[in-house]
């Protein structure tokens, strides 16, 4: 019944949202009184019916109720609980139904939040908002149904990706899913304008919020993934320029420099045109994402489906609306008047060239991306592979660290040569500092990773520049939140630079009590011994390990583990975390020699990448909680005016 429930429940908010749509354009076209009313409650009850059905798919996961025809592909009855969970967005069907709620929550949240739109201009974006549900309703009502029975019932399941058995699946994908809804979001707000005419500062206003929490969520889901792949994969790397890993970075990009485009609309009126296109090309590389993981074009741990017709159907969606929203914007552009005009020396100007080389970062992984898809498809089969995203990419990211540094410190409007050189001062000193401690001590690590740790430096001390002379205790949240994402940046690009210069690795035979030595440390292996869990078993290699010849030992246990449904083998890595870095070991296959092949990794300041990732994820919600308020304070005001 639990299952029956969740379809009804499913139905009945597809129903909704096709309600929810034709009321909104009764408003934008009639601005009947009785239906502007009837909206806010009418997307309410969607967002609670779509909720209602993910809250019945976890409950069947949660009781193993193998008369589902998911649970049975995607799970086992000896599971622990935590994967039993998490294994109902573990897989195409489940994910994608996540995906919907999320949006229709967001849309119900739009619906009762959001008080400085006109009705009109309101309206219009809740109707985009149903648009994009409808579309997704049918795809799961029509080729990817989540509560689909199969007769007769299995006696258990066939288990879920071993790979997939990890806490990082319980916060993974919800937080990118959400990141991708906000930027859906922001795109029925651009489309919400371009029907109303009413492209301005309010209408930005209104979306900056939706903007700056998308951009959160997709930061932590992205560095939660990261490092998820880096510890659960065993191949010692936190980047492989994966596809489906570029689906994620491509909306973060085209988010960041959304992001940046709608502030200054928001607060300066310029940048109006700009701002829409970034929201469409936003949503389309969140949509183009979701046609990779689910096209069945991929062959990678978080592609879901394998099911052509299944990304013929997201295709469709993504030419409807996507191309429907160029159409619009094409149609209405014209009316779209120009904001207020800014000198090339300024804030806004350091933004405009900001966002252009974000943009160029972003054709080019789409090229990347998409190329050898689409060779393919011509019978010529290549890879684009880490060097040529590196060597396109990464200089002009440190072009990009130079501007990040100098915008901040320019004034709005129009700004004086002179006067921004001596506020550069001090983070060229930094940069300066940095490259003659370098050169000396680690010539020959490389261009990009010895520019990249230098123009760390400055970044830092640019960073914290705009705090220089003020008032701490009366800095704007906002601020603060601008400071600790940019320092963030510099910190994440710090553990980049150092991974990539300072890494040592060591691939060995390792027998009882032979030493090895990789970066500062020695390890023995101690011995094997046999470890049973939940719904696996292993060998656990004891390694004791010390710092130098006389530092005192302690120990790591990686493992490789055998898990029968299915039927998989995989390895464990065991990490020890210092200061200054992070020393990794994987136990790989028994040699006929009598050894195991154990390979080991010393990873100077690698956790900086993370940090640096938790540090912009932090600067963004401090921002968003700081303009909230700022928001509330000015409804306030007006109300009393």
């Amino acid at each position: 019944m639990i299952a029956e429930a969740g379809l009804a429940a499913l139905w009945l908010a597809a129903a909704m949202a096709g309600l929810q749509l034709l009321l909104a354009a009764n408003v934008v076209y009639s601005a009947r009184e009785e239906m502007v009313r009837a909206i806010r409650p009418v997307a309410i009850a969607q967002g609670f019916l779509v909720a209602l059905a993910m809250l019945c798919l976890i409950l069947v996961f949660a009781k193993s109720d193998m008369s589902v025809k998911l649970v049975v592909e995607n799970s086992h009855s000896a599971k622990p609980m935590l994967y039993k969970l998490a294994g109902a967005w573990g897989n195409h069907e489940g994910s994608m139904l996540l995906w919907v709620t999320i949006l229709g929550i967001a849309g119900a949240a739009v619906a009762v939040f959001e008080r400085r739109l006109d009705q009109r201009t309101l309206s219009a974006t809740i109707g985009a908002q149903a648009l994009i549900a409808v579309g997704f309703y049918a795809f799961l009502l029509i080729a990817s149904n989540p509560f689909a029975r199969v007769f007769p019932a299995p006696a258990d399941g066939e288990g879920l990706n071993p790979l997939l058995q990890d806490p990082g699946l319980a916060f993974h994908p919800p937080t990118l899913y959400i990141g991708y809804v906000g930027i859906s979001v922001a795109f029925s707000f651009a489309v919400g304008a371009l029907v109303t005419r009413e492209v301005g500062p309010a209408f930005a206003r209104a979306m900056r919020p939706w903007v700056l929490g998308a951009w959160v969520f997709l930061t932590l889901g992205i560095t939660a993934g990261s490092y998820w792949a880096y510890y659960e994969l065993g191949w010692g790397g936190w980047w492989f320029w994966d596809p489906v890993e570029n689906a994620s970075l491509m909306p973060w990009l085209a988010a960041t420099a959304l992001l940046h485009s709608v502030s200054v609309l928001a607060t300066r009126d310029g940048l109006r045109a700009w701002t829409i296109m970034l929201a469409v090309v936003a949503f389309s590389m969140s949509m183009i994402g979701t046609f990779l993981v689910r096209s069945g074009i991929l062959t990678s741990v978080h592609a879901f489906a394998v099911d052509p017709e299944r990304g013929a159907f997201i295709l469709a969606l993504l030419a409807i609306y996507i191309g429907g929203a160029l159409a619009l914007f094409a149609m209405r552009v014209g009316t779209v008047r120009q904001g207020n005009v800014f000198a090339p020396l300024s804030r806004e100007g350091a933004l405009v060239v900001n966002n252009l080389l974000l943009s160029v970062i972003l054709g080019i992984v789409l090229i990347g991306t998409l190329y050898p898809i689409v060779a393919a498809g011509f019978g010529v089969h290549l890879s684009v592979g880490k060097p040529f995203f590196d060597k396109t990419t990464g200089p002009i990211a440190l072009g990009l660290v130079v501007f990040m540094a100098a915008g901040p410190l320019l004034r709005w409007r129009r700004d004086q040569a002179n006067a921004l050189l001596k506020r550069m001062t001090w983070p060229v000193a930094g940069f300066g500092v940095a490259l003659i401690v370098l050169v000396p001590f680690a010539w020959g690590i490389g261009v990009l990773p010895l520019a990249g740790l230098a123009l760390a430096a400055g970044l830092a001390v640019a960073s914290i520049a705009p705090l220089w002379g003020r008032n701490l205790r009366r800095t704007p949240l906002f601020t603060w939140g601008m400071v600790i994402a940019h320092l963030g940046i510099a910190v994440s690009l710090a553990g980049m630079a150092s991974d990539s210069a300072f890494t040592k690795e060591t691939l060995v035979v390792a027998r009882i009590g032979e030493p090895h030595a990789v970066g500062p440390y020695w390890v023995r292996l101690k011995g094997l011994r046999p470890v049973i869990g939940p719904n696996w078993s292993a060998i656990a290699a004891d390694l004791s390990v010390t710092r130098g010849e006389g530092g005192a030992p302690f120990i790591l246990s990686p493992q490789a583990r055998y898990f029968s449904d299915p039927p998989t083998s995989t390895n464990e890595s065991a990490i020890a975390t210092r200061l200054d870095g992070q020393l990794y070991t994987v136990l790989g296959q028994p040699d006929p020699s009598g050894g195991y092949q154990l390979r080991l990794w010393w990873k100077p300041f690698v956790t900086f990448i993370w940090l640096g990732g938790a540090m912009v994820a932090l600067g963004g919600m401090l921002s968003l909680i700081g303009r909230v308020r700022r928001g509330r304070v000015r409804v306030v005001e007006d109300y009393y005016a």
